[in-house]
C-alpha cells in the first residue's frame, strides 16, 4: 500500500537529479540512433542519383520513403506504447529499424531500397512517436519544457551525426553504400547506450485500449482548431526544411560551386544552430508567449531562405544557419504545444504531430525534386517560402492568446 501511494504521489524527475540526467542522456542517444539513420542518405543524394543513374526526385525517395513510413506508423506505435510501455516500445523499434537499415546498404535495386527504407522509417516511428510522451510523463511539470527542448536539440545532433558520417565516408571510399552503412553502425552503438541508460517508467500505467479508441482520440484532436494550427506548423515547417537540405546539395555540387560530397556534408553543421535555438526558444516562450516565438521562427526561416538565393557560398551558409535556427525554434515550441494542449490522449496528440511532421518531410521533400528539375533552386526556395508563410498564417490565426492559456 505504501509503495502504491509513493507511486501515485511521485511528481516526476526534476532537473538536476541523477535520473533526470540519465533520462536526457538516454533520449539523446535515442535521437542519435533514430535520426542518424533516418536521414543518412540525405547528405549523399547526389552520389546516389549518379550511382543509380536516377533523377534527383527518385534519389530523394530514399529519404521520403523513410519519413513516409514513420508518418503512417506513429499512431500504431502510440497504441502499442499505451499497452506495452514507452521504454519497451522504443527499444523494440530501434532494434528493428537498425537491422532493416543495415540491409539497405547491401541492396542494389532502387524499388527494393525504397521498400526497405519505408519499413525502416515505420520502425523508427516507435521512437519518434513515443519519445515526447515518455518525457512529458516522466518529468516534473516544472522541468518538462526544458526536457522537451533538450530532447529536440538532441535530435538535431542525431541528424547531424548521420549526415557528417555518410558524406565524408562516401567521399573517402567512393561508395555511398559504405557511407550509409557507417551511419547504421553509429546508430547501433547509440541504441545500446539508450538501452543501458534509460530510466524505467514510473508514472505509466498500461492501458488495454483498442485501435478504435486510439483512432477516436486522434479524431478528437483533429477537430480542435488550435491543435490543427499546431499540426500545420509540423507539416509546413518540416516540409520546407527537409526540401532545402534535400536539394541544396545538388545545387552546390554543380557549377559554379562544384563542391565535393565532403564539403557539402559540412553544411549540415548548420544543425548546431538548431541545437542552440531549440533551447533558447523554450526560454523566450516564457517571456513572449509561444505564438510570438512561432511567428518569429517563421520569420527567421524566410530570411534564411532569401539568403540562399545569393550566389555566394558564404552568404548561403549564413542563410542555412538562420533557416536552421528558425526551424528548430519553431519545432521545439510546436511539439511541446502538441503535448501540453492535450488534456487527454497525449500519446495520440504527439503521434499526430509526428504524422504531420514527417508527412510534410515525405511529400514536400519528394515533390521539391520535380520543382528543382523544372525551375532550379529559385523554384524550390519559392515553394519552401510559401509553406513557411502558410505556417505563420496558421499560427497567427489559430493560436491567439485569448484562445488558449497555453499560448
Amino acid at each position: 500500500m505504501a509503495a502504491s501511494a509513493g507511486r501515485t504521489t511521485w511528481a516526476g524527475h526534476r532537473r538536476g537529479s541523477r535520473d533526470f540526467t540519465r533520462l536526457l542522456a538516454a533520449m539523446f542517444f535515442a535521437g542519435v540512433a533514430t535520426f542518424a539513420q533516418l536521414y543518412a542518405p540525405q547528405a549523399v543524394l547526389p552520389a546516389i542519383s549518379s550511382g543509380l543513374q536516377v533523377a534527383p526526385a527518385e534519389a530523394a525517395l530514399l529519404v521520403s520513403a523513410a519519413t513516409g513510413g514513420l508518418a503512417v506508423s506513429v499512431l500504431a506505435w502510440s497504441w502499442l506504447a499505451d499497452r506495452r510501455g514507452r521504454v519497451r516500445t522504443m527499444l523494440i523499434a530501434i532494434v528493428l529499424a537498425t537491422v532493416i537499415g543495415a540491409a539497405v546498404a547491401f541492396t542494389s535495386s532502387l524499388p527494393l531500397m525504397v521498400v526497405l527504407r519505408f519499413l525502416e522509417g515505420g520502425c523508427l516511428g516507435g521512437v519518434a512517436g513515443v519519445a515526447v510522451a515518455y518525457i512529458t510523463e516522466e518529468t516534473h511539470a516544472a522541468s518538462m519544457a526544458a526536457a522537451t527542448g533538450l530532447y529536440i536539440s538532441g535530435t538535431s545532433l542525431g541528424g547531424l551525426s548521420g549526415r557528417l558520417v555518410s558524406g565524408p565516408v562516401t567521399d573517402l571510399t567512393g561508395s555511398w553504400r559504405v557511407g550509409v552503412g557507417a551511419v547504421i553502425a553509429v546508430s547501433a552503438v547509440a541504441a545500446v547506450l539508450f538501452a543501458v541508460l534509460v530510466p524505467p517508467a514510473r508514472r505509466f500505467t498500461p492501458r488495454r485500449t483498442s485501435l478504435l479508441d486510439v483512432s477516436r482520440r486522434a479524431v478528437a484532436h483533429l477537430r480542435r482548431p488550435r491543435m490543427l494550427a499546431v499540426f500545420v506548423q509540423a507539416f509546413c515547417l518540416m516540409g520546407a526544411f527537409v526540401t532545402v537540405y534535400n536539394y541544396l546539395g545538388f545545387r552546390l555540387e554543380q557549377a559554379p560551386f562544384a563542391l565535393s560530397p565532403t564539403i557539402t556534408s559540412l553544411l549540415f553543421l548548420s544543425y548546431l544552430a538548431g541545437t542552440w535555438s531549440s533551447q533558447q526558444a523554450t526560454r523566450a516562450a516564457v517571456r513572449f508567449g509561444r505564438r510570438t516565438v512561432l511567428l518569429g521562427s517563421g520569420g527567421l526561416m524566410l530570411g534564411g531562405l532569401a539568403l540562399t538565393w545569393v550566389p555566394s557560398i558564404a552568404v548561403i551558409i549564413v542563410g542555412l544557419v538562420v533557416l536552421t535556427a528558425g526551424f528548430f525554434a519553431g519545432h521545439a515550441i510546436a511539439s511541446a504545444l502538441a503535448g501540453i494542449m492535450a488534456a487527454e490522449g497525449r500519446a495520440q496528440a504527439t503521434a499526430l504531430y509526428n504524422f504531420f511532421y514527417y508527412a510534410g518531410s515525405s511529400l514536400m521533400g519528394w515533390g521539391g525534386g520535380y520543382l528543382f528539375t523544372i525551375g532550379g533552386w529559385s523554384a524550390v526556395s519559392a515553394f519552401c517560402a510559401l509553406a513557411v508563410a502558410a505556417a505563420m498564417i496558421a499560427a497567427w490565426a489559430g493560436l491567439r492568446p485569448d484562445a488558449s492559456r497555453c499560448v
